[in-house]
């Protein structure tokens, strides 16, 4: 009786372990491996501008997604008329505002970035 016990007590936890290990797998199925710039073709303006999103905006934006974390996903942005939230013009303009004087819960990074780091940002921003 006791081997019975203990067997289908060993069975439960197999059970248990192939579904933990299922579900790793299929949870792990939407991380992919960074891509190199160079795998990108990111042009040197753009790769800068990819540091720069790396060190500011990614802990809020996801680049190649449009699922966010804290702010929205930037996948695609510059191929839609409209900005998706705020409803804005999609544009050059528009969106060196938003980076420069904040919007919403997004802090301002005019104090931050200069000038030629917000056009780099922008042409990576224009690859996503």
């Amino acid at each position: 009786m006791v081997d019975r016990i203990g067997g289908g007590r060993m069975l439960w936890l197999l059970i248990i372990a192939i579904c933990a290990l299922a579900l790793a797998t299929v949870s792990g199925c939407d991380v992919e491996r960074r891509k190199s710039d160079a795998e990108l073709g990111l042009n040197p303006q753009q790769a800068a501008g990819r540091k720069i999103y790396d060190q500011y905006c990614d802990r809020c934006h996801e680049p190649y997604s449009t699922r966010g974390k804290k702010g929205p996903g930037l996948k695609g942005m510059f191929q839609h008329k409209y900005l998706r939230l705020s409803g804005l013009p999609a544009n050059d303009e528009r969106v060196t505002d938003i980076i420069r004087l904040g919007r919403n819960e997004m802090p301002a990074f005019s104090q931050t970035l200069n000038q030629q780091q917000i056009e780099d940002l922008l042409a990576y921003l224009h690859t996503l």
